[in-house]
């Protein structure tokens, strides 16, 4: 899911809308996922501005030297402010976090379309805002960097398997009134590189996983916000999400990746918050249960950092994550729509 649907709470009228961030308003005039499209690469590796909600995301769960666990997190959103595709009517914005166990560093970036500020190119890759930056030959092999006053990163991320699709070959299911995006992942990169922070530069090894999804009007008018889970867990990962609802209730989905990917419909999957934090004057939640019973799955997932807020124009929770039950491991945790 993730908080590239945040866009368009950026701006006026839209952020009043109906849904979450606007992301419920009907979405005339733009184009819509449809359950028998095919993707075609490397072409859908790029923009789509037919759509009016797009983003490219990577969160990588990293380890220095030492053995100090940290993540870091890169997203570059884009949005239109009306049909028809054209560029200028196209809004570009750029999330970059560092996480520690400490410490949590943000950075935004924000570009109107058409200046050349910002964008995406697929032969070969480049996604940019400013001087951020996502680049490479192929999707399978990249390299990633963003800078900020305190904290940078400058990371290699090579491909160790296939490219993954969510829901029915791509086509996500959003609630059960059929909102529905474009959704496939890379899960599987090695990562490393160097991560800058105020005290110096630490070489850091590990794990990254990148998200592309794109859609019009993905969520209902009645769902407020959502949690999103990336989970590695040794030879199997596991996406999963719950949307929750206005008046209570949540839909769910998930992807169980091991020697392939298996789709799970709603209820499959559930996330039942265990904690809380005080994080930026809310209540959020920061331990979860977390299971999927097909798959034995049966775990506790824990911010390795409660206080990772991304203080950005719309702000949301968004952190690296240790697993721990019926199977081990680390991965990533987005949570948006807690006031």
């Amino acid at each position: 899911m993730n908080a590239r649907w945040l866009i368009p709470a950026l701006w006026p009228g839209l952020a009043l809308a109906q849904g979450f961030a606007g992301l419920g308003t009907d979405s005339e005039g733009y184009a819509t996922p449809t359950p028998d499209s095919e993707f075609t690469f490397p072409a859908d590796h790029g923009a789509h501005p037919g759509f009016r909600i797009e983003w490219w995301y990577v969160t990588a769960t990293l380890e220095a030297a030492d053995g100090t666990p940290m993540g870091a997190q890169w997203t570059l959103f884009r949005t239109a402010m009306a049909p028809g595709g054209a560029a200028e009517a196209q809004v570009w914005m750029g999330h970059a976090a560092v996480t520690t166990p400490d410490e949590h560093y943000v950075s935004e970036r924000l570009s109107r379309g058409g200046l050349g500020t910002a964008g995406v190119e697929t032969e070969p890759f480049d996604a940019w805002i400013d001087e951020w930056r996502m680049w490479g030959p192929s999707f399978d092999d990249l390299r990633l960097a963003a800078s900020a006053p305190d904290f940078a990163y400058d990371l290699s991320l090579e491909a160790q398997g296939p490219l993954i699709f969510h829901g029915e070959d791509g086509y996500s299911v959003k609630s059960s009134e059929g909102q529905a995006s474009y959704y496939y992942s890379q899960p599987a990169y090695a990562v490393e590189g160097t991560v800058t922070l105020p005290e110096g530069r630490v070489e850091v090894t590990g794990e990254a996983w990148l998200d592309r999804e794109w859609s019009s009007q993905p969520l209902s008018e009645n769902q407020e916000g959502w949690d999103w889970f990336s989970l590695s867990l040794g030879e199997a990962k596991v996406m999963g999400f719950r949307l929750r609802g206005t008046e209570g209730g949540s839909y769910t989905s998930a992807t169980w990746i091991e020697d392939g990917a298996t789709a799970y419909p709603d209820g499959a999957f559930t996330a039942e918050p265990l904690a809380t934090a005080t994080v930026a004057e809310r209540e959020i939640p920061v331990r979860w249960r977390v299971t999927l019973p097909d798959r034995g799955l049966d775990v506790e997932v824990e911010a390795l950092n409660p206080q990772a807020w991304m203080s950005t124009s719309f702000p949301y929770w968004e952190g690296p994550v240790s697993v721990t039950g019926s199977h081990e491991g680390r991965g990533y945790l987005e949570m948006t729509g807690y006031e």
